[in-house]
């Protein structure tokens, strides 16, 4: 899941990179420094609120189809897994003593769905898929854990209002430190 403490440690490495690379140019003649466009083309991360979600929409139906074509040769034709991670089914086991954590019974905001979708997969094309198979994808998906129903078109209202049925499963982390929103 995207933490503000990620996204934070993530932003002081892109800047630790980039002092990097500028003193290396300077010093050895090698390397640049990132170009703002370049930098834009990296961020595009997903609030868990929905906040920077794109334009665009997908239907349950398209996301069978882009699943069927992109996804299930590693997490299997429904979602059940093979080489890549189960993304359906699982409720209810989350206190037994073989949790099984999938979208559906484990992940608290279906926002992070899309982000995630969106920023690494497939796997061998990362960032490949268009917005509107992305929102389709996770429409597809959200409907085998019984989220979303069989018609549901998603786009960014429609996703960042999804309550995920393990949004309350989690605790909030009482360091000092940690910024729980």
């Amino acid at each position: 899941m995207a933490r503000p403490e990620w996204k934070a440690a993530l932003l002081a490495s892109a800047i630790g990179a980039l002092t990097l690379a500028a003193q290396a140019e300077e010093h050895y003649g090698i390397g640049r420094a990132a170009t703002p466009e370049e930098i834009a083309g990296w961020n595009i991360d997903i609030g868990r609120d929905g906040s920077n979600l794109p334009s665009g929409s997908g239907s349950v139906e398209r996301g069978r189809v882009v699943f069927s074509e992109q996804c299930a040769t590693c997490h299997g034709a429904d979602g059940q897994g093979g080489l890549g991670d189960r993304l359906a089914g699982g409720q209810g086991t989350l206190a037994s003593l073989k949790p099984i954590r999938t979208v559906g019974s484990y992940w608290p905001y279906a926002s992070t769905l899309f982000d995630y979708i969106r920023r690494a997969m497939p796997q061998n094309a990362p960032q490949s898929l268009s917005n509107e198979d992305v929102y389709a994808v996770s429409a597809y998906i959200l409907n085998l854990n019984g989220v979303v129903p069989a018609d549901a078109v998603l786009d960014a209202k429609t996703l960042a209002a999804i309550r995920m049925p393990n949004r309350d499963g989690f605790v909030t982390d009482p360091r000092p430190d940690v910024h729980n929103h």
